[in-house]
């Protein structure tokens, strides 16, 4: 496993659609486990594969202690509910958080590591790291959906992904 880059703003990849994985390969867990070390060495709580510079719809998450990390393949929102309003940053545009409007509960369905079809239910944190990855899968960034976008002190910083 190794530490990748991580890609910053105004990067053009950061913009583009990933593309479906359409086979599990071991480059393709290879990938999912870079990503997660890097996730972690970044203190992130999500990692898409574009901010690693690689257009594949492939996210790591982890946002709470009940469900841990997570790697999925193809993930997809299958079902939202509620709404929740608060403080997103991004691994790939330090220094910037913005407000953004969410679902509170998601459900996404993609694959695991193994290729297994898997559907996971999330709320609060988990929902919004959910959210905001998937997004990055299609090139939209949380500047893109913000009310409100500010610089923060690291000191004074929310979770961010």
């Amino acid at each position: 496993m190794a530490i990748r880059l991580i890609v910053k703003e105004p990067d053009e990849v950061l913009h583009k659609t990933a593309k479906i994985v359409t086979k599990v390969t071991a480059n393709v867990q290879k990938l999912l486990d870079d990503m997660a070390d890097t996730m972690y060495d970044a203190e992130g709580v999500g990692l898409a594969a574009p901010q690693v510079g690689i257009l594949k719809r492939l996210i790591v998450v982890d946002a709470d202690e009940e469900h841990g990390l997570i790697k999925l393949i193809n993930p997809e929102i299958i079902s939202t509910e509620g709404e929740q309003f608060g403080p997103e940053g991004c691994l790939s545009i330090p220094g910037l958080n913005g407000d953004v409007r969410r679902a509170e509960t998601v459900t996404v369905r993609g694959l695991d590591r193994e290729g297994n079809e898997v559907t996971i239910t999330g709320s609060g944190l988990l929902a919004r790291a959910f959210q905001h990855e998937i997004d990055h899968l299609n090139g939209v960034l949380f500047t893109d959906i913000a009310e409100k976008v500010y610089e923060y002190k690291a000191e004074h910083s929310e979770a961010g992904e």
